[in-house]
C-alpha cells in the first residue's frame, strides 16, 4: 500500500482526509509538528508554504490542508482565520454575527498542498458553496460543519460517508488525485 503524510494537528481534518485516501488504497500517516502559517487573505500562499516548509524539515514529500469558511455577508471572514475564529469565538458567536445578515451565503473552501524537498508546492483547491444555517444543527463532522448548509441540511447533519463524497476537501483532493494518477 502506496503512503502518504499530512501535516496537522487537526483530528478531524486527519480522519476525513484518511477516509478518502483508504478508498484510493493510499495509507495516511499523520504528522502533528505543523508548520508556520503565513498570514494572508487567501489560503492558496499559506498551503503553498506550509507544505514547503514541512517538506524541506521533513525531508520527505508532505501534503498539508488549509481551509476556510467565507462568508459573504462578513466580507468573507473568517477566511484564512477560521481555525482561529473557531477556537477563540465558536460557532454560536458567528452566528450572532449574522443575526440581522439576509444574505447567509458561504463558500467552504480546502487548498492542498503538496510538496517533494528540493522541489516547489502544488496547490489543489477545492470549494463547495452554502448557506449558513439560524442555527446550529446535527452532531456529526467538526470545525463549522453544524451552521454550513449544503443542500438543505447541514454538513453536520449528513454524517461523514456523505460528506467524504462531496465536501470541499473532497473536491480538492480529487484533483490532487487526479495530478498524482498522471
Amino acid at each position: 500500500m502506496r503512503k502518504m503524510v499530512f501535516v496537522t494537528g487537526n483530528k478531524g481534518k486527519f480522519n476525513e482526509a484518511r477516509s478518502i485516501f483508504e478508498a484510493k488504497d493510499i495509507e495516511l500517516i499523520q504528522d502533528t509538528g505543523g508548520y508556520p502559517e503565513l498570514q494572508e487573505d487567501e489560503l492558496e500562499p499559506i498551503a503553498s508554504f506550509g507544505a514547503k516548509w514541512a517538506a524541506e524539515k521533513l525531508k520527505i514529500p508532505v501534503m498539508v490542508d488549509d481551509s476556510g469558511l467565507f462568508i459573504n455577508a462578513l466580507n468573507g471572514f473568517p477566511g484564512p482565520y477560521s481555525a482561529f475564529v473557531e477556537n477563540k469565538i465558536g460557532n454560536k458567536k458567528v452566528l450572532r454575527l449574522m443575526e440581522d445578515e439576509d444574505d447567509r451565503t458561504a463558500v467552504f473552501k480546502s487548498v492542498i498542498g503538496y510538496c517533494e524537498p528540493a522541489k516547489e508546492a502544488i496547490v489543489f483547491t477545492g470549494m463547495v458553496e452554502g448557506l449558513i444555517s439560524l442555527e446550529e444543527k446535527g452532531t456529526g463532522g467538526f470545525g463549522y460543519d453544524p451552521i454550513f448548509e449544503y443542500n438543505g441540511r447541514t454538513f453536520a447533519e449528513i454524517g461523514d460517508d456523505e460528506k467524504n463524497k462531496l465536501s470541499h476537501r473532497r473536491r480538492a483532493l480529487d484533483k490532487f488525485f487526479e495530478w498524482l494518477s498522471k
